[in-house]
């Protein structure tokens, strides 16, 4: 379950003077930096912050990661970070895939939960399974209650609304502006992004990236475990989480019997 638990501040971000680079700074020149100034007194940023050996990460971490970021462990054994640009590129797909992830691990798990232990009928709760509605006369049925007329049967009409809206929002996002708004960061943007005011405290923030980061690569392996227990199993992860809590010895990923052919329509 702490898979889907998102990070609610950073994931909608906000604006901070003292953690955005000036939008007068050229892109390119602001991704070489690799640099966020961060809260003081934080203890998961800086040479001091936590890494992956622990006490004996000492003369194993690359001196060009020093903790500027949130979630630098230190760890970089195949030197990928050592250019700035290369980190910079890699530090915001990273937190755009676990943005991501966090909702999937979200989306493919509270259907099945609701409908088993909170009685809401979803037509088809297994998020392998659930797409398959739309080729169906009646189509899908959203939070197993309404249809959208247009939208519930016609798959072409959902995908092309979908890549136009996330398009645009995606578009917004990399541009750090939109109608109404300008000068924003293109990976903590706040602004509209943040209706709630969450990262106003800048020690908030600090420690809320954090928390994004970690909760999102989390959600990344996660949703690799599931897509890789629908393939072996044919299951969806709530039911192998029971049937392994049945029969742990029996179901489990070290025994080659347990494994079914896949078969969505199982």
């Amino acid at each position: 379950m702490a898979a889907f638990a998102v990070s609610a501040k950073p994931f909608l971000g906000t604006q901070l003077k003292k953690s955005v680079v000036s939008r007068q700074t050229s892109k390119p020149a602001r991704c070489a930096t690799r640099q966020i100034v961060r809260a003081s007194g934080d203890d998961w940023y800086g040479p001091d912050r936590p890494k992956f050996l622990g006490p004996f990460s000492e003369g194993v971490t690359p001196e060009y990661l020093q903790g500027e970021f949130a979630g630098d462990y230190g760890w970089d054994t195949a030197g990928l970070s050592a250019d700035p640009q290369t980190f910079a590129r890699y530090r915001t797909v990273e937190v755009i895939h676990a943005r991501w992830a966090m909702l999937g691990a979200l989306g493919i798990l509270l259907p099945e939960i609701l409908e088993k232990y909170a009685g809401i009928e979803f037509g088809e709760p297994v998020w392998f399974k659930a797409g398959a509605q739309i080729f169906t006369g009646e189509g899908i049925k959203y939070l197993g209650a309404f249809t959208i007329p247009a939208f519930s049967s016609n798959i072409i009409l959902t995908l092309g609304v979908e890549i136009l809206l996330l398009g645009l929002a995606e578009a917004y996002r990399a541009n750090g502006e939109g109608p109404g708004v300008e000068g924003l960061d293109d990976l903590y943007p706040g602004g509209p992004f943040d209706p709630l005011n969450l990262a106003d405290d800048p020690d908030t923030f600090s420690e809320l990236r954090v928390k994004e980061i970690k909760n999102g690569r989390l959600a990344m392996f996660a949703n690799f475990g599931f897509f890789v227990q629908a393939i072996v199993t044919g299951k969806s992860p709530l039911q192998n989480l029971e049937d392994h809590l049945a029969e742990p010895f029996v179901n489990n990923g070290f025994l080659p019997f347990t494994a079914t052919k896949f078969d969505p329509s199982g």
